[in-house]
C-alpha cells in the first residue's frame, strides 16, 4: 500500500526535521524528497508535516506514520534478509559508544544476527575518540559514534543530528558566578572537551567533581548530586532535567550520531548493518532506570 522509497524518505525527514538534510543523507535531490513526502501524504490522505520557511515539525499523524513506517521497512528488511541476506557471511567488528548501547540498538543488533546468522559480529564498547582511532587503525570495520562539527565524510553516514544539553537532578545548585560542578568521562571524551571549551569561552571555570569510565558511572554521580553532566538531548534519561537559565550555563554545540566505516573492511556486512540501523532508527531514548 505504501511505497518503501517514500517511507524511507519520510523517515529521513522525520529524523532530521529538514528536507535539505534528508536529501543529503539519501543522496537524492531535494525536489525528489518533497515529491516522495507529497505522494505519501496523498496516499494516507492526511498531512504528515507542518512546515514553513524555517521549521519542519511532525503532525500527530506524522508521529503515528513514523512508527508504522519503521515497522513496514523492518518487514521489508526481514523478507530481503530471508531470501538474500542469509547468504552473507564473514566477520564484522562493530564499535559503539556505551550510551548508545543503552538505547534500542541492542535489539537492532539482535535482529541483525537473526537475519544474517553467517556474519560473525564482534562488539566493542568504548568512547567515541577511541572507537574512531580503532577504525583508522583497521581494528574495527564499523563504528557508531558521537561526532561534533561534521567532517566525517566520505566514510561516515549521518544517523541523526542532536543537540547537547546540560543535565542534572532537580534542585542541583549551580552558582551563576561560581565554578560549574562537572561529572565527566575520562579523557579523551568528546562531550568533556566540548563542555569545558564552552565553559571557558563563556568566561567561567569548571570544577570536575567526578571522572568516570562509562555512562552508568555518569548517571550514578549525577543522581547522587555530585554535579551536572553533558548528554545528547535524545539520550538524557527522563529523571534528569536541564538546569534553569539562572545557572548561567553556556549553550552547547550540536552533535551528530554517525556511522563510520573502515574503507578497507568487507563491504557487504558493513553495508548490511548500516542499512539495519538507518532503517530501524527508533527513538533513541535510553533505558537507564
Amino acid at each position: 500500500m505504501y511505497d518503501p522509497d517514500q517511507l524511507r524518505t519520510f523517515l529521513a525527514v522525520a529524523q532530521s526535521l529538514s528536507f535539505t538534510q534528508a536529501a543529503e543523507r539519501l543522496g537524492i535531490r531535494q525536489p525528489t524528497v518533497s515529491q516522495h513526502v507529497r505522494k505519501l501524504e496523498t496516499a494516507v490522505g492526511r498531512p504528515l508535516f507542518v512546515r514553513d520557511t524555517r521549521t519542519v515539525t511532525l503532525t500527530a499523524d506524522g508521529e503515528a506514520m513514523a512508527g508504522f513506517a519503521r515497522t513496514i521497512l523492518a518487514a521489508h528488511e526481514e523478507a530481503a534478509g530471508y531470501f538474500t541476506g542469509s547468504e552473507l557471511r564473514g566477520r564484522l567488528r562493530f564499535g559503539v559508544t556505551d550510551d548508545l548501547a543503552l538505547t534500542p540498538l541492542p535489539k537492532i543488533l539482535r535482529d541483525f544476527r537473526q537475519l544474517y546468522p553467517r556474519i560473525d559480529l564482534e562488539l566493542t564498547v568504548a568512547q567515541s575518540p577511541n572507537l574512531l582511532r580503532r577504525v583508522e587503525s583497521g581494528h574495527l570495520d564499523l563504528a557508531y559514534v558521537k561526532h561534533g562539527g561534521g567532517g566525517y565524510e566520505p566514510n561516515g553516514r549521518l544517523v541523526r543530528r542532536d543537540s547537547l544539553v546540560w543535565g542534572g537532578i532537580s534542585g542541583t545548585r549551580i552558582a551563576p558566578d561560581g565554578p560549574v560542578p562537572l561529572v565527566t568521562y575520562q579523557a579523551p571524551s568528546l562531550s568533556r572537551s566540548l563542555g569545558v571549551q564552552a565553559i571557558e569561552q563563556a568566561g567561567r571555570t569548571c570544577r570536575i567533581t567526578c571522572i568516570v569510565r562509562g555512562v552508568n558511572g555518569v548517571l550514578a554521580a549525577v543522581r547522587a548530586g555530585l554535579g551536572i553532566a553533558i548528554f545528547a538531548r535524545s539520550l538524557m534519561p527522563a529523571d534528569l532535567v536541564e538546569p534553569p537559565p539562572s545557572a548561567g550555563l553556556p549553550e552547547l554545540p550540536p552533535i551528530d550520531l554517525v556511522l563510520i566505516t573502515n574503507p578497507r573492511a568487507a563491504k557487504e556486512p558493513a553495508e548490511a548493518l548500516t542499512a539495519a540501523i538507518l532503517g530501524s532508527n527508533a527513538p533513541l531514548k535510553p533505558d537507564t532506570t
